[in-house]
């Protein structure tokens, strides 16, 4: 049992990883020479390799699957073509909401029952995320934002896939490895059809930061604190990723928050609240 005060640190540790992935994918891609294929393959590489070496290190057995890395893969090449385009804080909010309704939708989709207060929620959800995409003078570019939603689809079917794993670090491990298999051939053929520049040395640190630090030991230290947080604690934490990241952009990147993705943030988030942390009916609230 981790002492409240280190799991509020360990988790906003983890927090700050994932949001300052959109960060990085952001200033790599605009502010330094590297290419969205490029930065998504040395990204999963680098992922692996530390991931692997953590795994070595603790006598631990990886695992993980092919559908596991399929799912990996396409969350982090739609994310980083993604962030060519789409400011850091937009393409956080577009992401973590695509995830959420994945996850919720799939539940539906197997037959499970919803509140009026989680449905309520879903329907705002969607509707504030169709409106922050929709054409207008402070819409994001459409093809990013699609792109990112797609980013989102593949790391709902991840978590999805991943939900129950008896050693959350060895899958982690294993589908960062297949992913980085399966990316390999894909972003060279890639390569072929739209020539990358060579990355250099500032895009290439980036990436690895993405890959090593933020993402892979992000997710181990993610893993460690939802061993003693219930699920309306989890829920409400990865609500903060989002503002994380719009607070990151705006500092790194100096990127403006607009009224638009101000309002379309706040009701994204309060309806992903309502879906994810109200109680379903015949079930009981999760424990504070």
């Amino acid at each position: 049992m981790i002492a409240p005060l280190r799991l509020f640190f360990i988790t906003a540790l983890a927090m700050i990883a994932f949001a300052a992935n959109s960060v990085l994918g952001r200033l790599g891609l605009v502010e330094t020479e590297i290419g969205a294929g490029s930065f998504a393959l040395i990204r999963l590489l680098s992922g692996a390799v530390v991931l692997a070496a953590l795994c070595l290190a603790q006598s631990r057995r990886m695992a993980g699957s092919l559908a596991g890395g399929v799912a990996l893969l396409v969350y982090a090449v739609f994310f980083s073509y993604a962030y060519i385009a789409l400011p850091a804080g937009t393409g956080a909010i577009i992401l973590f909401a695509m995830v959420q309704i994945t996850m919720l939708g799939w539940g539906l989709f197997h037959g499970e029952r919803l509140s009026i207060w989680q449905w309520t929620g879903f329907v705002v959800a969607i509707a504030a995320l169709i409106w922050l995409m929709s054409p207008g003078l402070e819409a994001p570019p459409l093809p990013a934002a699609v792109m990112m939603a797609l980013a989102g689809i593949g790391w709902g079917a991840y978590s999805l896939l991943g939900r129950g794993s008896a050693d959350p670090t060895a899958a982690t491990t294993g589908n960062f490895i297949w992913a980085s298999l399966l990316a390999a051939p894909l972003i060279s053929i890639t390569w072929l059809v739209t020539p990358e520049p060579i990355p250099a040395r500032d895009g290439i640190a980036l990436a690895i930061a993405s890959g090593a630090i933020t993402s892979g030991l992000g997710y181990v230290i993610w893993y460690h604190a939802l061993k003693d947080l219930s699920a309306t604690r989890a829920g409400i934490a990865q609500l903060s990723v989002p503002a994380i990241a719009a607070l990151g952009g705006v500092v790194f990147l100096a990127e403006p928050i607009t009224v638009r993705f101000a309002l379309a943030t706040s009701a994204i988030l309060g309806g992903v609240a309502f879906a994810v942390l109200t109680a379903a009916p015949g079930s009981r609230k999760a424990k504070p």
